[in-house]
């Protein structure tokens, strides 16, 4: 696999793509200390000329915290036992990111209440101030 597949139009090459074997984190037994298996996956989406304009502009908006200031994703994966496991699933994670990112939302249309619905809270407001009025003490003249 020399590319990475997001869409019809995106392409990323896996030589864009850096991937550093690191050692997982957590319990894992005797051997936690010796085997490489978590993946460190970093990706410059900004300097990437694979990667459209309005996409890169949405991802620099993104409050995602795997994208750092520069615009490089930085994903980590260690959930598998296995290194090609990982791998997969890092490369997987950033190609949903930004399948998440291409897509646009919808615009909002403002709306206003009707008037039923003011009127409805007007009734219920008034009916909670006559339930708080009959609490009060009587005061005897």
């Amino acid at each position: 696999m020399d590319t990475l597949d997001i869409s019809d139009d995106i392409r990323i090459p896996m030589s864009e793509i850096q991937m550093t074997a690191v050692r997982s984190q957590g319990a894992g037994g005797q051997s936690v200390n010796k085997i490489a298996t978590a993946i460190h996956l970093r990706f410059d989406a900004q300097n990437s000329d694979n990667i459209p304009d309005r996409i890169k502009f949405r991802l620099s908006l993104s409050s995602d915290h795997r994208i750092t200031g520069d615009g490089v994703i930085v994903i980590k994966s260690q959930a598998h036992r296995s290194q090609e496991r990982n791998r997969q699933a890092a490369l997987s994670r950033l190609t949903e990111l930004i399948r998440i990112t291409m897509h646009e939302p919808k615009r909002r249309i403002k709306t206003k209440p009707g008037k039923k619905v003011k009127q409805k809270r007007l009734d219920e407001k008034s009916r909670r101030g006559e339930v708080k009025k009959s609490r009060q003490q009587i005061v005897d003249d």
